[in-house]
């Protein structure tokens, strides 16, 4: 499929930020739609599809999944079979609030409080559940993370990705690696469609970038082995207006953490 050159206005909520990662996105919604493998909307979200619960599943089996005690993942449908399988695990599950626009960014969810509660970890497992029952904290209350979990619109197996254009994945990633709450040896991973997929320099890896450690499939697991560098924090000077205008904490966020440096 040939990518478009120019993208219409309306093709997506934060389009026009890079021109290059429009056009691969939009590539890949249009791919899952024609491929009719797309569950719900796809333009300006992280898209759900069929196979996601078997992409998951792939994911759980390696060891470093395994082994995991606290789980980071991103709050979008297709992504729901692993939070669902961190709960009935046991593992401590932490997930921003979506888009990050409440006065609280993040949410911890212990299964062993929501079986006491009698809160079922299906109903736990959603977006909109685990904001009504997870206990609401800041960046700096969450505790070291073991693996975590972001959600994709197209990705290469060189370890590139891009959400939907928003940065929310590559902010929260920074946040956490200034605080230590992630560290180098992290896993950061996802799970999208096969159709997904690009090639290796459809989606370059910025100096701000996380790259992506494994990738799942419902075809199976690959590791990317990517070897670039991980930031170190947040490149406050990257992040735009809109975003500290957005996110309501973030203004504060960035104050405490640079000693209130512009």
């Amino acid at each position: 499929m040939t990518l478009p050159t120019t993208l219409p206005p309306s093709a997506a909520r934060w389009a026009g930020r890079h021109a290059d990662k429009d056009a691969v996105r939009q590539a890949a919604w249009a791919r899952l739609e024609e491929a009719g493998v797309a569950i719900g909307p796809t333009v300006s979200h992280i898209p759900n599809f069929v196979g996601a619960d078997v992409a998951a599943m792939h994911l759980a089996r390696t060891p470093e999944w395994q082994r995991a005690r606290t789980v980071k993942c991103n709050p979008d449908p297709p992504q729901i079979p692993l939070r669902l399988r961190a709960l009935y695990e046991g593992k401590i599950l932490y997930a921003p609030v979506p888009y990050l626009t409440r006065d609280f960014p993040y949410l911890r969810v212990d299964p062993a409080r929501l079986v006491a509660k009698g809160i079922s970890f299906e109903l736990a497992a959603t977006s909109q559940g685990y904001v009504e029952h997870g206990e609401r904290i800041g960046f700096e209350e969450v505790e070291p993370l073991d693996f975590c979990v972001v959600g994709s619109v197209a990705v290469s197996l060189a370890g590139g990705r891009t959400g939907k254009g928003a940065g929310f994945a590559d902010l929260e990633t920074g946040i956490f690696r200034a605080l230590g709450t992630i560290r180098d040896d992290t896993p950061i991973a996802t799970t999208v469609h096969s159709v997904q997929l690009v090639a290796a320099d459809a989606v370059p890896i910025e100096p701000h970038d996380s790259p992506l450690d494994l990738v799942a499939t419902e075809l199976g697991l690959t590791r990317t082995l990517n070897t670039d560098p991980r930031p170190p924090g947040v490149d406050w000077a990257r992040v735009r207006p809109d975003q500290l205008e957005d996110i309501p904490f973030l203004a504060a966020l960035k104050a405490r953490m640079t000693g209130g440096l512009r």
